[in-house]
Order: C-alpha cells, then structure tokens, then sequence
C-alpha cells in the first residue's frame, strides 16, 4: 500500500516571515564555488559550512534530526552556543537571501534607505508580479501597468540599482514558486499534487499549523513532481505553517538540471545526506495520507480549509445554498502555474474542443513566469487553452491577489468562481463578498469552466458535444518538463552595478504613492494607561480583513494612504457591521481609519480586540505598520497567526493574548484599557490588563506575550528598524 506521510516539526523561530523564505542551500562562500544563481555568480552556495553546523548541533542533542531542523541548524548564528529549548527559545539564523515582491518591496526599500545602510547584507531581488491588474488579457495589461505604475517602478529599479537589488521587471513572473519539498506515494488520474495540501488544510485547518514547520516524506514523494511538490509547500501557509519541505530527491535533480542548473544538482547530489531527515528521527505530530486513496478535492468557499471530495461539493453546495453555476474558472498563480500544471490543464482542455466544446465559464489563464509564458506558447498550449475560450493574461499575480477588474457581476451579486489559487477568503479575488470562491487543482478549474457548474464530477460524469453525444473526460495529463527544454522568452532581468552609490533614489514629496518613512515614537517608559479599544473584532480577522490588497496595492509605498484601508475588513462585534465603529470622543459612528485618525489627532492610543488567528493569511507587514502609524498600542486577541504577530513586535506594538480565552467575552466597545507590567517587561512574564468598564466596575486580566529579549528592545526603542539605528551608533 503507497502511504503519503506529512509531519509536523514544531520550532518557534525568531526570523518573522523571514522565516518562510528558507532555502535547502546555504548561501556562505562555498569552496565548490557553485553560484546560487547565475545572477548572482559571486554568492555560492557552502553546504560544507551547512555540514558543519549540523554536525555541531546534532552532538550537543545526541539525537537524530528531521529534514526542518538541518535546515534551521545549518543556518544558526553559533551553532556552539544557541540556546536551543524548542518550542521556547528564538534562534538566531542567518537566511541566505531575501526575496520581495514589488508591492511589499517598496515598505521594505523604503524602510531601508532610513536604516542608513549602504548596501545589502545577502543577494536581494525584487520581482514585479503584484502591482499588474487582470482586465483585458496579458499584453495590454503589461503595457497599462507599466504606463499606471511608473513612478513605483522606477523607484525600486533605481533603489535596487543603489544599495545592490536584482530587479525583475513587470512582466517577468510570480514570485512565490518555492523548490524544496519532499513527497511520498503514488498519484494517479485526476489526483494532484494540489489534492494533497487540499487535504491536509481540512485535516488541520487554517491555524493547525501554526508554529510549525511541516516536512513531507514517505515512500510516495518520488510520485510526485519537483514542480508538484512546490504546489504543496506554496499552499502551506494557509494552514498557518511556518515554512514546508520536501526532502531532496531524483524528481529535484530533474529540474534543476533542465532549467540550467546541473551544478548545484550535482553539489546537492554529493551532500544528500544533509538535506534528507535522519534515520530515525522523530516528529511532533504525524499525519499520514494514502495516496492510492487519495481523491481530487475543492476547498471552500470563503476558507480553504473547508475541504470537499469533488465528488460531494454539487451536494454540498445545493444543501448550503451556494451558486451552482461556475461564473469564472482561474488557472494559474504562484500556486499551481508549472508546465505540468498547464499541460494537464489543456489535455482536458484539447478533449473539449475534440467534440466542439468550449468553457460554459468564463476562463482566465495565469502564466507563472515569462519562462512559463514563452514555452507553453512554443508547445501549444497556450493555443489549446485559448480555442477552448481562455484568456492569457499577464505572467504577474492578478486575481488571485484581487488585481482583477472584474466587470462580469455586480457587487454583492450572489456567484460562484473556481480557481487554483491558494487562498479564497471573503472577497479576496473580485472585492465581492457574495463571491463563494473554491480552489481546486487547474485540471479539475478547466472541467468545472467546460462543465459551468460545481454540480460536475469528471470521473464519473458526462458531457454533452453540440452534436448530441455524451462523452466523459479522460483523466489528464502533460509532461512534468518540456521535451525540448524552457524557452526563456524574454530577459527581464536588470543586474545591480557593482557599485551603486553614486544613483539617485527619487522620492516626490507630492507623490501619493512613495512616502519616506518617520521613525516610531520610543516607548515612554510607564504602563500604557486608558487605551480606548477602536474595535472589537468579532470571527476571522485575516491580514485582508486588516489590510485588504485588490485596489489597495497602490498605495503600498505610502503608508498614510493606505493606512485608510485599516481594518475596514473586520466585522465589528458591536453591530456586526464591517467599518462602522463608534468614536467615543464624538458619541459618532464613523470607518475603522477615520476614528483612529481622530483619536490620534486628540492623543489618544488605542488597542484592538480579537477573535482566534488573528492575522492569519498574507504575510503582509502593512497590517503591522497600520495600526502602529494611525495610533494603536496594543493588539490583544484569544490567538494569532505567528507571521503575524512577529510584523506587530517588529513595528514596536503589542501583540498579546488572554491567558484564559474566554476574557475576550468581558471586553466591552467602550472599555479603556490599562496594559500594567511594562517597566519589569521580560520574557515568560505575562502582563496584566486593567479593564475599566463605562458603569464604574473594573477587571484584570492576565495577558500572555511571546516576546524574547531582542523583541522587548525593539519595542522599547519603537520599533525593530529605530533598535537597528540605535546599534550603529
């Protein structure tokens, strides 16, 4: 019998959403001399020195290691002296490198022209997959975004270009395709790789991974392609995983040497042994899949770990009540855009057009690269995929961020959409709360847009051709690599000089698009006294709920603009209304962002109250620098998402829990909060929160913090940048 098994190593770590960037290779000075990349021929990868620290932390603990822990030790400061106590202590790590995309790169460059460094520690690359809106089809919204965004991308080439960033230009691809996941089984007919993370979100949920790395193994990962596996460590966030792996194996050595990079195969292939787990090591959790049994899956709507068998979602959906009729079928994304992904998409897609079928749907195709782009035209597939009634659009991430000019329904018209995207949470793709948005595998989109309706099984139903005759799908299938290797198409690559001290970065001070930053105020020293709470957040408070992107992701580089999206997500548990709160200072109701600006305006700071996971989602830091810009002193919540809650350490606020959940009840919308127990500030300390209710009565309540000794210190100077100048002084 063929087992998938997915484990889940439990490791707190102090890197943020840094975190989820971790790489199989070590990027030190490497004796083997075998670049990272060929962009990047002076940065080599050293799993020597990955060795070495293995090697050290595996005497100090005596024990076998996972997969996860090679890859966190390997990359540990001082490996002979890091405390390690897992599920307590921070590691100190060094990543080797940094990877943004252009609407998070510009907070980022912009917070680091004011850290006053000259140039970039690590290789550093800012890829434009975000800022591209979907409306017409690839080519005319390229040319749109690059006439709309001029000024956001002549900002990060020209930033890139001084302190020494790779800049992809608009156009080049999405980001967020990882390599470095183990799989186990055997798959077979219309089961994906996509089914299996599908699976694994309804088995743990949004939050069960929190905290958590989850690393793959098991006789059935050889099944599963390197492109496959990247699908299921892509998606893993959304079960609140710190990061996914897969061990190193013969489907990763393929890849690598058909996209050009034999000799980092060939070194990887002589360390093995470091990036597989130990015989014998032993995880927190295990979970284990059948894959033989393993069905095609679609999760959601409004969730995607709301996992159905697609056998059962037409059942399902006519008992809830959601819209049969497929609206609009989305392939592509970070998440599932591979070249095997396309090919299986327009095997089915070919079999349609066989019996004079096209899409019932509407039908969008999302290249994940211009590598992608450029070899699935050469191939075919993009014709296939085209004649059946789909619309390439640009190699950027588009509507599966919410960059989608959406004309076909209304807003809050009832619909239903089908994506292979990795996230469905209410109106993240369209700006449409009555969306009810399913993800599902590409191949499985394409058969439910030629069938228009969720209530439609490949494996056992039928189609009808315009002649009359029924006809089933055959399950799909496409090649794992092309044939006659990746075109490149073109090269959208601009190398930083050597040298860029001498270029000039531009900001306007008219521009409502690019801000230069101010510096956080310090904390003053005493208890934070007479919070008001802006909002009580009632349910599932997402980083879209906090900071929505769609049309919103202009305004990324300019941090009082977009701080008019804070929280206008959230449904406030006062009324059960979403940006409808009272400002008790005017006994008036008013958006989330217009009373905290007018309590800041009166100097008045404020907390928010919230539900469970708490910023789960998006790893985006602007949920973070919002609520810290407009006010805020104190997020305090029953739990959170991790990433989450490390972006509100680094901006200088306070991210706190109750130690006994159900004290979120006892928080009233007009209740001001005293935070007690910041002048003895340390780490396993919990703090206390004085309650004063507007009948006169008080409460304390005792709060819990996950804060280590470096985050006290950025919170004492106001923020982690404001402690990063303090030190270079």
């Amino acid at each position: 019998m063929a087992t998938y098994c997915l484990t889940v190593a439990r490791l707190q770590l102090a890197l943020g959403h840094g975190a989820r960037r971790l790489h199989v290779s070590a990027a030190y000075r490497a004796k083997a001399n075998v670049s990272m990349s060929r962009f990047e021929p002076s940065s080599f990868i050293n799993y020597e020195k990955l060795q070495s620290n293995v090697d050290i932390v595996r005497k100090r603990l005596n024990r076998p290691l996972t997969l996860s822990e090679k890859i966190v030790y390997g990359h540990l400061d001082d490996p002979h002296n890091q405390d390690i106590d897992r599920g307590r202590t921070y590691l100190r790590l060094r990543p080797d490198r940094v990877a943004m995309q252009d609407a998070t790169a510009q907070m980022a460059m912009l917070q680091f022209i004011s850290s006053g460094l000259p140039r970039v520690a690590v290789p550093s690359t800012i890829h434009c997959d975000h800022l591209i809106e979907a409306q017409i089809g690839g080519v005319k919204d390229l040319a749109r975004a690059k006439e709309v965004n001029q000024e956001v991308y002549n900002f990060l080439s020209s930033a890139g270009a001084k302190y020494g960033v790779g800049f992809w230009k608009p156009g080049s691809g999405i980001i967020h395709q990882v390599i470095g996941v183990k799989l186990t089984g055997t798959l077979s007919g219309w089961t994906s790789p996509k089914d299996v993370i599908l699976k694994v979100a309804g088995i743990l949920t949004v939050k069960g991974g929190t905290g958590a790395i989850v690393e793959y193994h098991g006789p059935g990962v050889d099944s599963i392609s390197c492109t496959g596996m990247a699908t299921i460590c892509n998606m893993g966030a959304e079960i609140g995983a710190t990061t996914s792996v897969f061990p190193y194996n013969h489907r990763m050595r393929t890849y690598l040497e058909k996209t050009g990079r034999g000799q980092i195969a060939a070194l990887a292939d002589e360390y093995s042994d470091l990036l597989v787990p130990d015989e014998g090591c032993e995880y927190d959790q295990l979970i284990e899949l059948n894959l033989d049994e393993l069905k095609p899956h679609i999760n959601g709507p409004f969730t995607p770990d709301l996992a159905h068998p697609v056998s059962d979602v037409g059942a399902v959906a006519e008992q809830n009540g959601w819209p049969l009729e497929v609206k609009v079928g989305l392939i592509g994304s970070c998440t599932n855009s591979s070249y095997e992904d396309m090919g299986r998409a327009a095997s089915v897609a070919k079999q349609a057009l066989d019996k004079g079928l096209k899409c019932k749907a509407q039908f969008t195709v999302t290249p994940g690269s211009e590598q992608i782009r450029a070899t699935i035209e050469r191939d075919g597939y993009s014709k296939i995929l085209g004649d059946v009634g789909g619309v390439v659009l640009a190699n950027a991430c588009g509507p599966c961020i919410g960059q989608w000019d959406r004309r076909d329904v209304k807003k809050g018209e009832k619909n239903t959409i089908v994506t292979s995207f990795n996230r469905n949470f209410t109106a993240r793709n369209d700006a449409n709360p009555a969306t009810h948005a399913f993800v599902t595998s590409p191949e499985i989109v394409t058969a439910l847009a030629i069938a228009g309706t969720l209530n439609f099984n490949p494996e056992t139903d039928f189609l009808t051709a315009p002649n009359g005759e029924k006809f089933k799908l055959d399950p799909p299938n496409g090649d794992e690599l092309p044939a006659k290797d990746f075109d490149p198409g073109q090269d959208t690559y601009q190398h930083p000089p050597a040298d860029g001290s001498s270029m000039k970065v531009d900001v306007s001070p008219q521009s409502n698009r690019l801000q230069l930053l101010e510096p956080f105020d310090k904390w003053s020293g005493k208890d934070l006294e007479d919070l008001r709470v802006l909002i009580k957040v009632k349910g599932k408070c997402t980083t879209d709920h906090i900071s929505a992107a769609g049309p919103w992701l202009k305004f990324r580089g300019h941090l009082d603009n977009i701080s008019n999206n804070m929280l206008i997500g959230a449904v406030n548990s006062e009324n059960d209304a979403v940006n409808k709160i009272k400002n008790h200072l005017t006994g008036e109701y008013g958006g989330v962002p217009d009373v905290a600006r007018h309590y800041k305006a009166n100097s008045v700071s404020w907390v928010v109250v919230g539900d469970d996971n708490y910023g789960e989602g998006s790893s985006r830091e602007h949920a973070a620098l919002e609520p810290r810009h407009l006010g805020g002193r104190a997020i305090i919540v029953k739990s959170f998402a991790r990433i989450h809650e490390t972006n509100l350490k680094k901006q200088g606020l306070l991210p706190l829990t109750f130690s006994n959940p159900s004290d979120y009840d006892k928080i009233r919308p007009d209740d001001k909060i005293s935070i007690r127990g910041l002048e003895t500030f340390t780490p396993g300390k919990p703090l206390s929160a004085v309650v004063k209710h507007s009948d006169g009565s008080e409460e304390t309540l005792e709060l819990n913090h996950s804060f280590n000794e470096t985050q006290i210190e950025w919170f004492k100077a106001g923020s982690a940048l404001n402690r990063m100048k303090e030190l270079q002084h």
